[in-house]
């Protein structure tokens, strides 16, 4: 371990991840994208340098450097302790400078949406949002940055040929995180940065945590969502029963949540979240791909619809075909007669 001077790794193409640090724990979004950046690495040779801004770290660094990092930049500072754009743009520029960067990725968080546009430009080159697929070109060794347009229809993919460092956020739960090699060692450094940089004509009053069971459903084991298929609104009280059972959230389609049924931070898909839990659970869903872009990698997926021809079967492991209200509402029967208390 090291503090003050910044040291360069060895290997020419250097992959940054600007990684996410919440209420002093390392978001998995890091170890995701450190995980990808060091496969991508892998195929030039090249290093993975991962960057934590926070208030305090409780987490052990060595974690990250299990997940794929050469090294890890640790900068922690009060002025950090709450999301402030302007301050952790300076200090990510101030770090950057001189590093010559290839490639940098950070997650498309509220966060990271919000900085890497404007660290983007202060480096002066490009950047793609919202990434849902990475991979190295084999002939010109240029990022593939695969991204959703034309609301969700086309998968463009784009390169950065001519500007440095490439630059792209990627959803959160888009790649699965890598097993920690306890045994992998790396370098953490602890930069100095100079007070000035911590200034900000922003200032933070508070934070507030979502109300009770509007957690984050990135952040759920089990997943069980709702479409057009429901109905009405308050069928999604069905839905909320079963996930209460199973310890999981409420998800929904885009058209369930156009339709004002349930609220945007529950929407699954290209233009809501990408989720990955252990368990989905879609019930009266058909199965648009802007949809399952955005659930296919959950570890069992369970279907309920009515038509045996809906898309949403050709990805699910278990299929059930039939009345969602006659379905759903046995399998909380059953659950509650096996003793599952929500």
């Amino acid at each position: 371990m090291m503090s003050g001077e910044i040291r360069c790794p060895a290997g020419g193409h250097k992959f940054f991840v600007i990684g996410e640090v919440r209420g002093g724990q390392i978001h998995s979004v890091t170890y995701e994208l450190t995980g990808k950046a060091r496969e991508l690495a892998d195929t030039v040779e090249g290093s993975v340098t991962a960057i934590l801004l926070c208030g305090r770290l409780t987490d052990p660094v060595e974690a990250v450097i299990g997940s794929g990092a050469d090294r890890v930049m640790v900068v922690e500072h009060p002025a950090l302790t709450l999301y402030n754009q302007e301050v952790e743009t300076k200090v990510l520029a101030h770090i950057l400078e001189g590093e010559e960067p290839e490639v940098i990725l950070a997650g498309a968080t509220t966060s990271g949406r919000t900085t890497l546009p404007a660290l983007a430009a202060k480096l002066g080159t490009g950047l793609t949002a919202d990434c849902t697929g990475l991979a190295m070109d084999p002939e010109t060794g240029l990022l593939l940055q695969t991204r959703p347009a034309i609301g969700g229809n086309v998968m463009a993919t784009i390169k950065t040929p001519v500007h440095r460092p490439q630059m792209a956020t990627v959803r959160p739960r888009t790649f699965r995180a890598p097993e920690t090699d306890i045994l992998r060692k790396g370098e953490i450094v602890r930069p100095e940065i100079h007070s000035s940089l911590f200034e900000s004509l922003v200032e933070n009053l508070g934070f507030e945590n979502a109300p009770e069971g509007e957690g984050n459903i990135q952040d759920m084991d089990v997943v069980v969502s709702g479409g057009k298929g429901l109905k009405r609104p308050e069928s999604f009280r069905m839905l909320g029963e079963l996930a209460s059972l199973l310890g999981g959230g409420v998800g929904a389609s885009r058209p369930a949540v156009e339709a004002k049924w349930l609220g945007y931070p529950h929407q699954v898909g290209l233009s809501g979240k990408v989720v990955a839990p252990k368990v989905y659970i879609a019930a009266g869903i058909s199965g648009a791909v802007q949809h399952l872009a955005g659930m296919q990698t959950a570890g069992y997926i369970v279907a309920i619809n009515r038509d045996p021809d809906a898309p949403i079967f050709r990805v699910a492991d278990l299929g059930l075909c039939g009345d969602l209200f006659e379905i759903v509402p046995r399998l909380i029967e059953r659950l509650k007669k096996e003793g599952v208390k929500a």
